[in-house]
C-alpha cells in the first residue's frame, strides 16, 4: 500500500512539473511571437523612412545633417541585437524622425505633396501598430516573468532554467510619444 501511495505522490508531483512547464514554455513561445510582431512592424518603418526622406530631402535640401542624422539611426535600430538595445536604437530613430517632421514643418509646398501625405500616413498607421504590437510583447513578458517568479512554477522555472524576459520600453516621456506626422494645419 505504501508503495502506491509513493507512486501516486510521484505521477502528482511530474503531472504538476510537466504542466508549470508546459505553462511557462508556452508563455515563453508567446514572447517570441509577439516579439517577432514588433520586429514585422519596425522593419515596416524601417523601410518607409528612407522614402520619407527622400521626399523631405527634396523640398529641403540644406537639411544634410537631419537626413544623414536619420539614416544613422535607422541603421542603428535595424541592426540593434536585442530588447534594451532595440528599445535605445528606437529612441534614438524616433527623435531623428522628430527632427525631419520639424524640417517638414516650415515648407507648405511638402506638407500639401501627395506623397507625402501618404508616407505620413503609413508612418502613423505603422507607429500605432508598433504601440500596439508593444503593448502586447509588454503584456506577456508580464505574464511569463510572473510566473517565473511564483511559486510552485518558480520551482520549476528554476530548474529547467527559464530566465526572466526584458520588457521593450522607452526611457523618457517625450520618446514614449509617436513622432508628431500630421501636417494639415
Amino acid at each position: 500500500m505504501n508503495e502506491l501511495v509513493v507512486i501516486g505522490v510521484i505521477v502528482v508531483v511530474a503531472i504538476i512539473v510537466i504542466a508549470l512547464y508546459n505553462a511557462l514554455t508556452r508563455l515563453r513561445v508567446r514572447a517570441d511571437a509577439a516579439w517577432a510582431d514588433i520586429d514585422a512592424q519596425l522593419k515596416r518603418r524601417y523601410d518607409l523612412i528612407p522614402n520619407l526622406v527622400e521626399t523631405v530631402k527634396g523640398y529641403a535640401a540644406h537639411e544634410k545633417g537631419t537626413f544623414e542624422r536619420v539614416t544613422e539611426m535607422r541603421a542603428a535600430a535595424i541592426n540593434a541585437q536585442g530588447v534594451a538595445e532595440q528599445a535605445k536604437a528606437e529612441n534614438m530613430l524616433t527623435a531623428a524622425l522628430r527632427s525631419v517632421f520639424a524640417v517638414a514643418e516650415n515648407y507648405p509646398q511638402l506638407r500639401a505633396s501627395e506623397n507625402f501625405t501618404q508616407l505620413q500616413g503609413s508612418l502613423a498607421e505603422i507607429e500605432d501598430k508598433i504601440q500596439a504590437a508593444r503593448r502586447y510583447y509588454n503584456a506577456v513578458v508580464r505574464d511569463y516573468n510572473t510566473k517565473v517568479h511564483v511559486v510552485p512554477s518558480s520551482l520549476v522555472a528554476w530548474m529547467f532554467n527559464f530566465k526572466d524576459r526584458e520588457y521593450f520600453e522607452l526611457e523618457s516621456p517625450e520618446e514614449r510619444e509617436a513622432p508628431k506626422v500630421d501636417f494639415s494645419s
